[in-house]
């Protein structure tokens, strides 16, 4: 059974629910203390994701469209594990990822930005942890784009996460960032995490897992607890 564990709130690794200069964050931080919920029989059996039926595309952003047609833009391998603060792996973790296309744009109505659309890539896919709590995805490296939280502001490229736990109330985002993107330095979203937690959001290039003529390959681990857990936007 996947045994996705809450972190505890660490202030020099979690971002801060308020965070003024992502604007979004006025309005939606919690103004009053969290109510902690008893978790019901339900939420503590199941379901099992290792019985989840996945299709053969699935991890497979450059395949998964319904064109089936080959998308524009960079192939990439994004890999990694799902660990505790031990470093023992967690399987049957459901991960789920969702980002724009090579141009920077979402395959969704309320991106307007100015930017093309690609009807050979959906731009999200899902994938199980193994035995050993690896992941695998292939897609395509995202594009920047602008997104008006201030003036000339714009989103680093980045690839969301989205790890479920036993069921779909178990559940941490988080965003993974690309080593040297110069856009990192003016992100209110990035900058928003403690120092210490911002080096946890930016994967490695790792050249073992690179595909000769295909594509380059990225290391992107989680750990769900303890000093060097992954920060995650929902803690």
């Amino acid at each position: 059974m996947s045994q996705l564990i809450y972190n505890t709130f660490d202030y020099e690794v979690q971002p801060p629910r308020l965070a003024p200069d992502y604007k979004s964050t006025v309005l939606r931080a919690p103004s009053k203390p969290l109510v902690v919920v008893k978790q019901s029989l339900s939420e503590l059996t199941g379901p099992v994701f290792g019985d989840f039926n996945l299709g053969k595309f699935d991890h497979d952003l450059t395949k998964n469209s319904i064109k089936n047609g080959e998308p524009m833009g960079e192939r990439i391998v994004v890999h990694g594990k799902v660990m505790n603060e031990n470093g023992r792996p967690i399987p049957n973790t459901l991960i789920e990822i969702w980002q724009a296309n090579a141009a920077g744009r979402y395959v969704h109505k309320v991106d307007q930005h100015d930017a093309p659309l690609d009807p050979n890539f959906l731009g999200a896919g899902r994938c199980m942890t193994d035995a050993e709590g690896n992941y695998r995805f292939y897609t395509i490296k995202p594009g920047a784009y602008p997104w008006g939280n201030h003036p000339n502001a714009w989103r680093p490229n980045h690839i969301h996460f989205s790890l479920f736990g036993a069921n779909i109330t178990n559940r941490l985002v988080t965003q993974m960032y690309f080593p040297g993107d110069p856009l990192l330095q003016y992100d209110p979203i990035f900058l928003g995490v403690p120092p210490k937690g911002r080096e946890l959001l930016i994967s490695t290039f790792d050249l073992s897992i690179t595909e000769p003529n295909f594509a380059l390959g990225y290391r992107f681990d989680f750990v769900l607890r303890g000093h060097q857990a992954t920060p995650f936007e929902n803690v």
